[in-house]
């Protein structure tokens, strides 16, 4: 596929340095990530701990959870493993439930979760479809779902005055391409519903904003099939986790009175 592949797929690359405290942009905040145990949904765990976060970590792998929250609590942050398959219809509400009963509040939610199988239509397995549309699409409605009413009490009570919805899509949603016909179409649909949920919530200090991967170096993409995705732009030129993690910190960052609502980054050498 071209994009993210968002999902539990690749151990992250360390950085130096420790979470955010005192002057930190998102200093009292909680973020619930998902998708949470590694590759982009890892990065920006950390990143976010950086600026001060407490973290929420949602993903189906105990033991990288387990990881990450010792990662963060060395860095001097604050995290809470929540193991869950959000392709299960009753756990966004219950890692929603169980965040706020740990912290207390609410104020970021990253839907980063997903899975991705190319193929063309006439030789894929309806089941990868099945799996594509629950997680990547679903999953994004039941979580914004459970989260909003706490998004939109942040907004009203917490120091920020604003609260952040964000969800990592694709390029791929922008531009289909042969044999990634399903997993083009939840991200398109991911896109739709991103804009009219920004209708809906803006004039409410809830910002709802979409970031749009190209080529991003995880397991998935590196491994079997999926490297098709990169049309021979060699492995060197692609995007790292961390690169997508800066691109979230900077949409959750900014100051109330304004929204990033959508940023498409794509690697120099990529064309579509």
């Amino acid at each position: 596929m071209s994009g993210s592949a968002s999902g539990d797929s690749v151990t992250v690359r360390q950085e130096k340095g420790g979470a955010g405290g005192g002057g930190a942009a998102l200093s009292g905040s909680v973020a619930l990530v998902t998708g949470a145990s590694s590759g982009i949904g890892a990065a920006a765990a950390l990143a976010l701990a950086r600026e001060g976060a407490s973290l929420a970590l949602v993903a189906r792998r105990r033991e990288r959870l387990e990881h990450l929250t010792r990662t963060i609590g060395e860095r001097g942050g604050a995290s809470l493993a929540l193991t869950a398959d959000l392709g299960d219809a009753g756990q966004a509400r219950r890692v929603v439930e169980e965040t706020v009963g740990h912290f207390g509040r609410l104020d970021v939610l990253l839907n980063n979760a997903g899975f991705g199988a190319r193929g063309a239509v006439e030789d894929s397995d309806p089941e990868d479809w099945d799996r594509m549309v629950g997680l990547n699409f679903t999953a994004v409605l039941r979580m914004s779902h459970a989260a909003l009413p706490h998004l939109l009490r942040a907004a009203h009570e917490g120091p920020r005055g604003v609260a952040d919805l964000v969800t990592v899509s694709s390029v791929a949603g922008r531009v289909p391409r042969r044999d990634n016909s399903v997993y083009s179409a939840t991200k398109h649909a991911v896109c739709s519903f991103s804009e009219a949920l920004r209708q809906e919530v803006t004039g409410r200090q809830v910002r709802v904003g979409l970031v749009e991967p190209g080529m991003t170096s995880t397991e998935m993409t590196r491994g079997g099939s999926q490297a098709a995705s990169a049309h021979g732009m060699p492995q060197e030129s692609w995007l790292h986790a961390e690169d997508i993690a800066r691109v979230i910190t900077f949409m959750v960052t900014q100051p109330p009175h304004m929204a990033v609502n959508e940023i498409v980054v794509r690697p120099t050498a990529q064309e579509h």
